[in-house]
């Protein structure tokens, strides 16, 4: 029976924020390669922060700011459209900053695509301030695109999985992984340090901590398989002493690591976890994050 089973999951139009760097012409391709495999729209935004320029800069330079906005827009555009023509494309130039305005184009059901880092900050960082700014303030999905762009295809999608309260957040990594036509691996890892001095049989209790770990992850599988029957689901369970090493290495074997992410409010606003800011600092392919609440809403969304 499968009464109990939420709807399978619609994947909403997709937006990138792109500036003159690689990075974003990258995340820019990607994004459209997105948005023809979904069959949904392609929106690309630039944000100028006109708005909060505008006190202190000339007229002029603001004009000029709009006319350089036009002519990267334009190029982007033209770029996608030459890989994708049948793909609708939107152009945005927004006055806001590059946060806000990838916040307001997504909307309530858009999908944010975003490039490893933009032209600001220093050449040392993996992730620019744009990138982090809007995957720890965001209300939906947000993919950040690394590693190389011509990587082989693996044809697999990886969830990064901690428990059964993930299968929400999972109908997404699976309507992925549908649209991808590639199969689903569901990844759990138990990190053995957490339980040093704890037990006075860690071994035993680390064992039955993973077999444990083993039927969840193999129960949150089989309902997924229920929900999408020609979808190819495996599940795996790692131990080790570095969750994110573990992730992070598995992201060399997989076209896109889904994660579900529990954003802390960490001084004026929210924060990623550890995990989470391993794999989007490091991951060898694109990281798409989701946010608390959001697979509740979009359970057989059109």
């Amino acid at each position: 029976m499968t009464s109990d089973l939420p709807d399978p999951v619609e994947l909403g139009p997709v937006v990138v924020g792109v500036d003159a760097s690689p990075q974003a012409r990258a995340a820019a391709l990607w994004a459209a390669a997105e948005a023809d495999l979904r069959g949904r729209p392609l929106t690309v935004v630039h944000g100028t922060d006109i708005d909060g320029r505008s006190v202190l800069t000339s007229a002029e330079t603001i004009q000029a700011l709009r006319d350089m906005a036009r002519d990267l827009l334009d190029d982007t555009a033209d770029a996608v459209r030459e890989k994708y023509p049948d793909l609708t494309v939107t152009k945005e130039i927004s006055r806001e900053d590059a946060v806000t305005s990838l916040h307001a184009a997504a909307g309530d059901r858009g999908t944010i695509v975003v490039g490893s880092r933009g032209l600001g900050g220093f050449a040392a960082l993996t992730l620019g301030s744009v990138g982090l700014g809007v995957a720890a303030r965001t209300a939906v999905p947000v993919t950040v695109v690394r590693g190389e762009p011509d990587r082989p295809r693996t044809g697999v999608v990886t969830a990064a999985v901690n428990s059964t309260s993930d299968l929400d957040w999972l109908l997404i990594a699976a309507a992925e992984a549908r649209v991808h036509q590639a199969s689903l691996r569901l990844l759990s890892v138990t990190n053995v340090l957490a339980y040093v001095g704890r037990f006075t049989t860690m071994l035993d209790t680390v064992g039955e901590i993973t077999e444990e770990k083993v039927h969840e992850t193999a129960a949150v599988a089989d309902r997924i398989r229920k929900l999408y029957p020609d979808l190819t689901v495996t599940h795996d369970v790692e131990t080790g002493t570095s969750v994110p090493g573990i992730l992070v290495e598995a992201t060399a074997l997989t076209d896109l690591l889904v994660m579900g992410t529990r954003n802390r409010v960490l001084g004026s606003g929210a924060a990623l976890g550890r995990v989470t800011h391993a794999l989007l600092h490091h991951g060898h392919c694109p990281v798409q994050i989701i946010p608390p609440g959001y697979a509740a809403t979009a359970d057989g969304d059109s």
